[in-house]
């Protein structure tokens, strides 16, 4: 996922910011990490990897939602991000701030 943050009135236009798989994403294409590649394998490169789960840059190892993984093997870079997607919501929903910063995170301001 990532979201772009709001604009502040001049013309430059604003980085997005990567949270969830797109973070993900974006630590995997900076690595030397090959596939297939097995889950200790993914870990032993990136588990110390803090990466952010929600647009407000709230961050989680990414050690931890691997643990909520099944498989044990992915054959590629999209098959891990497609196995850790679930987890990532799931534990983005989990730790969210309540309706009050889900309603706050989409406004423009």
């Amino acid at each position: 996922m990532g979201v772009r943050p709001p604009s502040n009135g001049d013309n430059d236009d604003p980085e997005s910011i990567e949270f969830g798989i797109a973070a993900v994403d974006a630590t995997l294409r900076r690595t030397d990490l090959s596939f297939p590649a097995s889950k200790d394998d993914v870990a032993a490169e990136l588990g110390h990897e803090q990466v952010a789960y929600d647009v407000h840059g709230n961050n989680v190892a990414l050690h931890t939602m691997l643990e909520e993984v099944d498989a044990t093997e992915f054959r590629s870079r999209q098959e891990l991000l497609n196995e850790l997607h679930e987890p990532f919501e799931a534990y983005r929903k989990e730790h969210s701030g309540g309706v009050f910063q889900q309603m706050r995170s989409m406004l423009p301001f």
